[in-house]
C-alpha cells in the first residue's frame, strides 16, 4: 500500500493543467480519497513506472510529489475519522 499526495502549484495554466495530468495517472493505479491524495496497492515494478510518469510530468522546481509506503498490515494504520469517501480496494470490485 502506497499513499502518494501532491502539491502542484496552479498559479498558471501550464500547473493546472500538470495537476490534471499527475491525478489521471495516480487514479490509473489507485482511489482518491483527498483531492491530492490516492491510495494505491501496486506492485513495486509499477511504482517505478509510476514514478516516472510523474516525474515527467511535474515541474521539479513548483511541484511536490511524496510517496509514503505503508508496508505489511497497512490497513491497521489507516483511520477515517468523518465521512468514508473511499472503498476498499482489496475486495472484488464490480464495474
Amino acid at each position: 500500500m502506497i499513499l502518494i499526495t501532491y502539491d502542484v502549484n496552479t498559479t498558471d495554466k501550464e500547473g493546472a493543467k500538470r495537476l490534471r495530468q499527475v491525478a489521471k495517472e495516480c487514479l490509473n493505479y489507485g482511489q482518491r480519497v483527498q483531492n491530492s491524495v490516492f491510495e494505491c496497492l501496486i506492485p513495486d515494478d509499477k511504482i517505478v513506472m509510476l514514478k516516472h510518469k510523474i516525474g515527467e510530468i511535474i515541474d521539479k522546481n513548483s511541484d511536490s510529489v511524496r510517496f509514503y509506503y505503508l508496508g505489511k498490515n497497512w490497513s491497521r494504520k489507516v483511520e477515517t475519522i468523518g465521512k468514508e469517501t473511499s472503498y476498499d480496494i482489496t475486495s472484488e470490485l464490480i464495474i
